[in-house]
């Protein structure tokens, strides 16, 4: 469904390649997001060394088909369904920051309105720079 959609990036399709024999990196969930007759299909692409979001979907039902409603590609992107609305989440990365452990985070709620989905919310999160540095006091001890 990713491969052959317009709407997906090329590179985003030329890296989705199996990690394994025939298992892809993608992460689908199954969910009433649109409020179609049938459930909606979430998808997230990511790597397969360290499974970094690349791209998130939302593909809905209508004529006989599955059409994406929905697409972020901007790294590293992980979308969930939560009580009806989609939730984006996006890691942030300052300059020297290594992949696992990102500067911060923007956290995204939408939710389908008349025939697309509205930004609802934002959170942003700043993460402790002590958590996880090798130079991290460690933890007092009585």
């Amino acid at each position: 469904m990713v491969k052959a959609d317009p709407e997906v990036s090329k590179a985003v399709k030329q890296d989705l390649k199996p990690c394994v024999a025939d298992e892809y990196p993608v992460d689908v969930s199954y969910g009433d997001l649109t409020g179609g007759t049938a459930n909606d299909i979430l998808v997230n692409v990511m790597t397969c060394g360290d499974a970094v979001g690349v791209g998130s979907y939302v593909y809905r039902k209508r004529g006989g088909e599955y059409r994406n409603v929905f697409r972020a590609e901007e790294p590293p992107v992980y979308a969930e369904i939560d009580r009806g609305d989609l939730v984006v989440t996006q890691q942030l990365y300052e300059k020297d920051d290594p992949v696992s452990y990102p500067s911060s985070e923007e956290v995204i709620t939408y939710h389908w309105t008349a025939d697309r989905f509205e930004e609802q919310s934002r959170t942003h999160n700043e993460f402790s720079k002590a958590v996880g540095t090798a130079d991290s006091p460690a933890p007092a001890t009585d």
